[in-house]
């Protein structure tokens, strides 16, 4: 309960600086809507040549489209400003505020930014999401949306997981800049289903970056495609992850030095 306190905490601090620049949030609609216009063209584009692709049918891909617009909503809101922060703060020795609060310094660093105008691709994936289920017209039962919500919500702490092990990496590496560039690229390739790609691409999509457990596993709930095992898999991996991010993390505040040491 402390922990959501202070989470709720942040929040609200996160969304009162938000709304200070209300005009961002026309900025981030405009973003949003080329972003998904570009991607119903690219989509437009492959159907004109054929009717599905890798087994995917056009809704069914629109269904991955949706998801993936989503979690980048989620990403850009809740995980990316922080670790971005975290960074900062590594490599200018500004850790030390977070460090001696009287909580889980993890729990600090990863809930002190939230960019509330990125919510605005969150809102924009359930619609694309909407428009897929209508398209494929078998609707969505309680054992689909529950199987989706749970790949979601793994596939949301996967992605955490990612951000903070390569961000711990600042302790030790001062350009860990263009690694983090090399995700935002990775990530689009989460446009369409992992299925498509050459296997040693796949398994770097899935292991390495694991886009497709945020992005084609919880499409493929929403299609009727996952299965259980893929489902227990990617609990399996969530946890080690989590396991992983955490060791990394410990790890790299030992090897920590800021403007107080």
């Amino acid at each position: 309960m402390r922990i959501l306190r202070l989470a709720w905490t942040y929040l609200r601090v996160g969304v009162l600086n938000e709304l200070q620049y209300r005009v961002n949030f026309f900025i981030q609609m405009l973003q949003s809507f080329i972003a998904l216009a570009t991607g119903l063209i690219g989509l437009g584009l492959v159907f004109s040549h054929t009717s599905a692709l890798g087994g995917w049918s056009r809704p069914e891909l629109l269904a991955v489209m949706g998801v993936h617009i989503l979690m980048g909503g989620i990403i850009r809101a809740a995980i990316q400003p922080n670790m971005e922060r975290l960074m900062g703060d590594i490599q200018e020795g500004t850790l030390d505020y977070a460090l001696t609060k009287p909580a889980d310094a993890q729990v600090i660093i990863s809930i002190r930014e939230f960019r509330l105008w990125q919510l605005a691709d969150v809102l924009m994936g359930l619609v694309v999401m909407g428009v897929a289920v209508y398209q494929l017209r078998e609707g969505v039962g309680l054992a689909q949306a529950l199987a989706f919500a749970a790949a979601i919500l793994m596939g949301g702490v996967m992605i955490y997981c990612f951000w903070l092990v390569v961000t711990s990496l600042a302790f030790w590496v001062v350009r860990v800049e263009q690694i983090v560039n090399l995700f935002e690229g990775l990530y689009a390739a989460g446009r369409w289903p992992v299925g498509i790609y050459p296997s040693w691409l796949r398994n770097g999509l899935t292991f390495l970056v694991p886009v497709a457990f945020a992005v084609t596993v919880p499409a493929e709930a929403l299609t009727n495609r996952l299965s259980l095992g893929t489902l227990g898999g990617a609990l399996a991996l969530t946890l080690f992850l989590l396991l992983v991010a955490r060791l990394v993390w410990r790890l790299g505040l030992k090897n920590y030095s800021g403007a107080s040491a």
